[in-house]
């Protein structure tokens, strides 16, 4: 005797099912600081062999050619080996009757939907002790230098956090394992966190990061406009959002961010909430000067926040739906 999604002549979970109990899994339990302030997070080992790398092979004596060529090495070996562990928890989620369990703590550990849902709210609360507490509290969401923003500066900079993460930490994961199983998404991961570390247009990472920022975005080129779609799909359900007004910002603006990914969740977001997002932003001594998206106010307050968290927990069901709608259909198929 099988519960549904498990197949009694190999004795596993059907991985689609076991990525929605992942995702209910994290929408409760978060970021599991407990258990990681013992051990490593996988994120955080694959950031450490990234960071190894980067100082052995990285130096500023090679030339801009040789610093490309070692980082292109370096992320054929990261997708190479995150791609065979992935590969690996696959085959005993699939071999071994008690291997699912392995993937689908693996699967909650790299979902992100609550924990980015924690962060942004944690800016919020931030503000009920002063602009300082919630520019400490948004450094932690973004990479901008939060101490020249104001009021508007740091809740703007909070919902375009939420609405970019809400790509790379909940839509491309469940994309990328929806397409190829585990390795998929820990390879996705992989390079996300390479586009993070090495992947900026500075002196030091312009050539040796331009691998992983390159294929970064074509990894998200699908995931970011599914964003859009599920954020222009929530707006129908939230009070305070216009469905409407995020079609038109997402197909009118989305193309003016300097990002060919982040553009499609932040005008969605934008549009629907009638605000502002992206303009001229600081980031360490780099000031860039990016178009306005949205027809609304710059003048973004802690309450937009706040509806922006209702558009992405709607935003976050309706992926959640598409996931299910597809585990049900391959069920019934198989």
């Amino acid at each position: 005797m099988f519960t549904f999604g498990m197949r009694a002549e190999a004795q596993h979970f059907d991985p689609l099912i076991l990525l929605l109990l992942a995702i209910v899994f994290d929408a409760y339990l978060g970021d599991m600081t407990l258990l990681f302030r013992r051990i490593k997070h996988p994120v955080v080992l694959i950031g450490d062999l990234v960071g190894w790398l980067d100082r052995h092979l990285n130096r500023e004596r090679r030339s801009q050619t040789d610093r490309a060529v070692r980082g292109a090495f370096v992320v054929l070996f990261m997708v190479l080996v995150t791609g065979a562990v992935g590969a690996g928890v696959s085959w005993l989620s699939l071999h071994h009757t008690f291997g699912w369990p392995l993937e689908l703590l693996l699967l909650t550990i790299l979902l992100a939907g609550r924990g980015l849902y924690d962060h942004v709210k944690a800016v919020v609360k931030a503000f009920e002790f002063g602009l300082e507490p919630a520019r400490e509290a948004v450094s932690h969401i973004v990479g901008r230098d939060p101490s020249v923003l104001d009021e508007h500066g740091v809740c703007r900079a909070a919902i375009e956090s939420l609405a970019e993460n809400l790509n790379d930490g909940v839509v491309a994961p469940v994309f990328w394992y929806i397409l190829f199983g585990f390795p998929g998404l820990l390879v996705y991961k992989a390079v996300n966190t390479m586009d993070s570390m090495i992947g900026h247009r500075t002196e030091k990472y312009r050539a040796f990061g331009m691998t992983a920022a390159r294929l970064d975005d074509v990894l998200n080129l699908i995931p970011a406009r599914l964003t859009g779609l599920f954020l222009v799909l929530a707006a129908i359900f939230v009070p305070t959002a216009n469905p409407w007004n995020a079609l038109k910002v997402l197909l009118r603006d989305s193309g003016k961010h300097r990002s060919p990914n982040a553009g499609w969740c932040e005008a969605a977001m934008a549009g629907a909430l009638n605000i502002a997002l992206a303009g001229p932003r600081r980031y360490a001594n780099t000031v860039i000067d990016d178009a306005w998206m949205g027809d609304g106010t710059a003048k973004v307050r802690v309450k937009d926040i706040d509806r922006a968290l209702y558009m992405y927990i709607v935003a976050s069901l309706v992926n959640a739906a598409w996931l299910g709608a597809i585990a049900i259909i391959r069920f019934d198929i198989l």
